[in-house]
């Protein structure tokens, strides 16, 4: 891994760890002592996406574990679009939690974070014990819509050159927000940074097509072992939503009926609220971790 430039170290001044998985090399950065915290991006953003939840965690009694999925970030990039499933990813997740051994965690999950999280958590054997959910797709769907994201993701050849050649999304991610300028400057630089070389640029294509658009697209039966923990859960869960996000704002109705009990927060923010409304996540995830 090259070293990091100084325009991101200012501003996630963490120590790199690395862990072998099962799918390869996981970056992850692993902060403080107490409870275990685990913080999950998704697609195309990697750990630098919760510096500031993490800085608010910071000095409490909360050991803040926050990893990179495989072929983004500073984890290793297999080139291959095959080698990504859902699987996969939950997979070196597990290896992970294991590694660490973590428990009685509370799972932090946005984006892809969500079903890799829960599949993960179906076979953590109990040791995640508290949830806070963010601008998720976490449930099997009931219907197969996909946004126009993803089913630009599956146009030949046009995608390929999409995001191997001009690392889409990477430079319009600004538009999913509330405030675009929120990803913008040094932050913007600092997502794609990871992927500057063409060839590691493999993830972001592949995680866009493992959005089922069909019942029998095969992450459809690891998002249905996710669903069933997730229905399953007694632990204490809140729902922090950026209701701006154009891909997944009003994916909170479905998430509301499966977590009838849980605290909700709206916020006016975007899909990558942990840059917009960093405070409202550590909140919930302080409440969470309280409840017992």
């Amino acid at each position: 891994m090259s070293e990091l430039p100084t325009f991101i170290t200012r501003l996630f001044p963490y120590r790199a760890r690395f862990a072998p998985t099962v799918f390869g090399r996981m970056h992850y950065v692993d902060e403080g002592e107490g409870r275990p915290v685990l913080l999950l991006h998704g697609n195309p953003t990697w750990s630098f996406l919760y510096r500031e939840v993490m800085a608010g965690l910071a000095g409490g009694p909360y050991r803040v574990v926050a990893p990179d999925l495989i072929g983004l970030g500073l984890s290793d990039k297999p080139r291959e679009l095959s080698a990504h499933t859902l699987r996969r990813h939950g997979e070196s997740l597990l290896e992970l939690v294991q590694g660490l051994e973590l428990k009685d965690v509370v799972l932090v999950v946005q984006d892809w974070g969500g079903p890799i999280g829960a599949w993960m958590a179906a076979r953590a054997g109990g040791r995640v014990t508290g949830l806070v959910v963010m601008n998720t797709a976490l449930l099997k769907p009931e219907r197969f819509r996909t946004t126009a994201f993803h089913r630009f993701s599956r146009m030949p050849v046009v995608s390929d050159v999409a995001f191997r050649l001009f690392n889409f999304p990477l430079p319009v991610l600004g538009r999913t927000q509330g405030d675009p300028s929120s990803i913008s400057g040094d932050v913007a630089r600092a997502y794609a940074w990871p992927l500057r070389k063409v060839v590691d640029r493999a993830a972001p294509l592949a995680l866009a097509r493992m959005v089922p658009n069909g019942p029998e697209h095969p992450t459809v039966a690891e998002l249905t072992e996710g669903d069933a923990w997730a229905r399953s859960f007694q632990g204490p869960v809140e729902l922090v939503w950026g209701v701006k996000d154009p891909i997944l704002g009003r994916a909170l109705r479905r998430h509301r009926e499966v977590f009838p009990r849980a605290r909700v927060t709206e916020t006016p923010a975007g899909h990558f609220l942990q840059e917009e409304v960093p405070e409202e996540i550590v909140a919930a995830i302080r409440r969470v971790a309280d409840a017992r």
